[in-house]
């Protein structure tokens, strides 16, 4: 919801929403950052796979500190709410460090990365060791996010820029003093993520307490008094977001069963990451719905319809001419089979980028009404038809590599905004027959 009870300018639409996507663009850069270092190691397949592995797990760990992100932006209103909210945060900060200690340094990170992500021994060992850094991560992660939550409701946008120029060049300083020392551990790949973190978590609370500050103590128009308020919106997220978690190692597992298992999975993420990096600058159309579609809805459509298909055409433009192989062979080192099985996973997923703008339109609105309960059962949604069309097409079409991977995600994405529309407009109708029937019975 706006701040502003006025018409909306476009030109407004586009200041707000092109530092979040500059925003977002960074974040892929400062990996790259990482990546690069380690990669210079005397035996960067073990630091790398140290690495990942760790990082594979913090995507789940990290997931209820980001969160607040989107829970602080649409219930803050007051400093009595963004209490109510910081003592949540709070509570969940400290469940996330409890949880990172066991990991790294009780037995269960060592069944976790050896049992589940089916890491050897060695690599397992160097991931445990990696989360040991990494287990503040999520702290600091969730100090950005909350005040972030702050600043997009305050239409200052600008700032999440900022503070990933911040970051991004603190990791990079950081990397290059590690560069001429020498890179020796995965850890140290941790210690420039969470260096970096710590960076724009900074620049996040400085700025966002300060318009924290200024907003009023209480505002009539907001109903969030206490910590019970905000689980009710912040709970069903939390739970929606774990369903889709473990769809991506079951796609991995089952593509490694077809005819050419390594080529499957090798081409499905290649063609994931391009696909990642084209969406990465077009993440932010919840926002624009979230602080924007109830102030004025027309305007935020026609933002919509000048936006979504932009993504589509860039995955084209890769998927369909001779741009994307030359991208694929020049700057990642992609070549002969991999190549035309990556170039054609990239084609599967042209249906995943069309429906992705409309579907995070309508998880922006759907928030602004604070109805995320209806956003567990479309993710469900996603990730039952996603395994379903994957197990389908391995047994149907096994040699069809990587592919595989794309369709049974863009059939997912597909169903979850089916439902998703189908959710919102039964409680849209059912909303207007209780105002109806509660005008007929005051009558």
């Amino acid at each position: 919801m706006s701040a502003s009870a006025e018409p909306v300018a476009l030109k407004r639409l586009f200041f707000f929403f092109i530092p979040l996507g500059l925003s977002a663009l960074l974040i892929n850069l400062s990996h790259v950052v990482i990546n690069g270092t380690l990669a210079r190691a005397e035996e960067p397949e073990l630091i790398l796979a140290g690495y990942a592995t760790a990082m594979s797990l913090l995507t789940v760990t990290e997931k209820p500190a980001v969160l607040f992100r989107e829970t602080c932006s649409a219930l803050v209103r007051d400093r009595a709410s963004f209490s109510a909210i910081r003592r949540v945060a709070f509570v969940v900060f400290g469940g996330s460090l409890v949880f990172g200690g066991m990991i790294a340094y009780a037995p269960v990170g060592g069944w976790i990365f050896s049992g589940a992500y089916g890491a050897d021994p060695e690599a397992a060992e160097a991931a445990t060791d990696v989360y040991r850094v990494l287990m503040f991560l999520s702290l600091f992660s969730g100090i950005r996010c909350l005040y972030q939550g702050v600043i997009i409701y305050r239409m200052r946008t600008k700032w999440l820029t900022i503070g990933m120029i911040f970051r991004l060049g603190g990791m990079i300083a950081l990397s290059q003093y590690i560069l001429h020392n020498g890179v020796t551990s995965s850890r140290q790949g941790a210690v420039i993520f969470v260096f970096g973190m710590m960076i724009e978590a900074a620049v996040s609370w400085l700025e966002g307490r300060k318009l924290a500050r200024e907003l009023p103590e209480r505002d009539p128009m907001s109903e969030v008094r206490r910590p019970k308020q905000v689980l009710r919106f912040y709970g069903p997220l939390l739970f929606s977001s774990f369903v889709v978690l473990w769809v991506p190692p079951v796609l991995n597992a089952l593509l490694g069963h077809t005819d050419r298992g390594t080529l499957a999975i090798a081409s499905f993420a290649v063609a994931g990451s391009f696909m990642n990096l084209v969406l990465g600058f077009f993440n932010y159309f919840h926002q624009i719905a979230l602080q924007f579609y109830r102030t004025d809805p027309g305007q935020v459509k026609r933002f919509v319809r000048i936006m979504a298909f932009i993504p589509g055409a860039l995955i084209a433009c890769l998927a369909f001419t001779p741009a994307g192989p030359w991208i694929f062979v020049h700057l990642v080192g992609v070549e002969d089979r991999l190549l035309d099985s990556s170039i054609h996973a990239l084609r599967a997923y042209l249906p995943f980028v069309l429906v992705f703008p409309w579907l995070d339109t309508l998880n922006g609105i759907i928030l602004s009404t604070g109805q995320t309960k209806l956003m567990f059962g479309s993710q469900t949604a996603n990730a039952l038809t996603t395994i379903t069309l994957i197990a389908t097409l391995t047994l149907a079409l096994p040699d069809w590599n990587g592919t595989l991977g794309a369709l049974a995600q863009s059939g997912g994405i597909a169903a979850e905004l089916v439902l998703l529309y189908a959710l919102y407009r039964r409680s849209r109708r059912s909303g207007r027959m209780d105002r109806i029937s509660t005008m007929a019975s005051g009558g």
